[in-house]
């Protein structure tokens, strides 16, 4: 040992002793000083919470029922007009008329062949009661000349007038039987035709078939019934308006019926709805399928108006973190594990985002920290601190 080296450890050891327990300290700051120096990240809690799968649907409002009303009859004027587009109607309320004077005729006419072919039925009946008689008497008539004639108390020119005379009166019940189908036959085809006056009468009332409101009317005053292919009126059966929501062809799996919805509608505000039916096919075209959803009953809602809005197809309580705190890469999804300031790379499998939040089906504890954002520039082993 040269005397250079004991003399600087006779310095260091008197400073030693001069110190004391200043030592420590001083290992406490440089202990700070590296802590200081480690990377800040924002940590985020893994933690239950509730999230929902969503499908955005647009479209415009449709009646679900629209019930077309036209005049059964063609060629009469219309001679007045009751109900307007707006009205609210019941089932049977006579909405506008027609002229019915020649139908009424026709009604009546129809009413008086009837009558007449009553009254022919009767007489047929009459005459069936008449022959039956006649045919009674000649049966009658020609046993008796039988006997005589066995007794030589009768010619036979005289039987064989009483077999002619009863072989009449069979011909003429058997006659008297075919006019008494034949009146019947007249009576159901008059019936018919009485039937289909009446029927042609009441249609001179165009009456609503359904409760509804009345959105379309093309019946004028002065017009003539059946002139074109228009119906009289438009009514919504019920009253219900729904909306016909294009859907992309992506989401249409995730859609069912009864399925909550949220729909915006233009110029009224939120109408909650549910799913009533689901695409059954998608436009070649534009890649959508046609929903339709029922919406809650609301007098504001008007066939034609714009909405939009979500559909919810699932809603549960999960395992989430911030959207930013999950990594994509060619493996999976993965995040970045805080444990006692040190980086754990961990693959995790990612399910729903909901509002800023991913869904974390397998590999995470509700309580784990992870790095919420930029998570990407740090690798397993490496040191952190948490920022304030």
């Amino acid at each position: 040992m040269t005397a250079f080296t004991r003399i600087a450890r006779a310095v260091l050891a008197a400073m030693i002793l001069m110190l004391g327990g200043a030592v420590p300290a001083l290992s406490e700051t440089a202990g700070a000083t590296e802590r200081s120096e480690l990377p800040v990240v924002t940590l985020a809690t893994a933690e239950k919470t509730p999230i929902e799968a969503r499908v955005p649907v647009s479209g415009s409002l449709v009646a679900r029922q629209p019930v077309q009303i036209h005049a059964n009859v063609s060629g009469y004027e219309i001679q007045g007009v009751i109900a307007d587009v707006g009205d609210r109607v019941k089932k049977g309320d006579v909405l506008a008329w027609l002229s019915d004077d020649a139908l009424t005729a026709q009604y009546e006419q129809a009413t008086a062949e009837y009558s007449r072919a009553e009254a022919a039925v009767r007489q047929a009946e009459s005459q069936i009661d008449s022959a039956v008689a006649a045919l009674t008497e000649a049966a009658s008539t020609l046993d008796r000349t039988r006997s005589l004639r066995k007794s030589g108390n009768a010619s036979q020119a005289v039987l064989d007038q009483a077999v002619a005379a009863e072989a009449s009166a069979q011909a003429a019940s058997a006659l008297a039987a075919d006019g008494l189908t034949v009146a019947r036959a007249t009576l159901a085809q008059a019936e018919a035709a009485r039937r289909l006056a009446r029927l042609n009468l009441d249609y001179a009332r165009i009456k609503s078939p359904v409760d509804g409101v009345v959105i379309e009317r093309t019946a004028e005053l002065g017009a003539i019934s059946g002139t074109g292919g228009d119906p009289l009126f438009t009514v919504i059966g019920g009253g219900e308006v729904e909306l016909a929501a294009d859907v992309i062809e992506t989401a249409l799996g995730q859609l069912k019926p009864g399925d909550s919805a949220e729909i915006e509608v233009a110029g009224i505000g939120v109408i909650a709805g549910k799913v009533r039916l689901v695409p059954a096919a998608v436009d070649p075209l534009t890649r959508l399928g046609l929903a339709r959803i029922s919406l809650d009953a609301d007098p504001r809602l008007r066939v034609g108006l714009f909405a939009s809005g979500w559909v919810t197809t699932e809603q549960r309580e999960a395992i989430t973190v911030p959207t930013s705190a999950v990594l994509a890469g060619e493996g999976g999804a993965r995040v970045q594990v805080v444990t006692d300031g040190r980086v754990e790379t961990r693959e995790v499998r990612a399910g729903l985002t909901w509002q800023g939040r991913s869904e974390i089906t397998e590999g995470l504890t509700p309580g784990e920290q992870v790095i919420a954002r930029a998570g990407a520039f740090f690798s397993t082993g490496d040191q952190v601190r948490a920022a304030p």
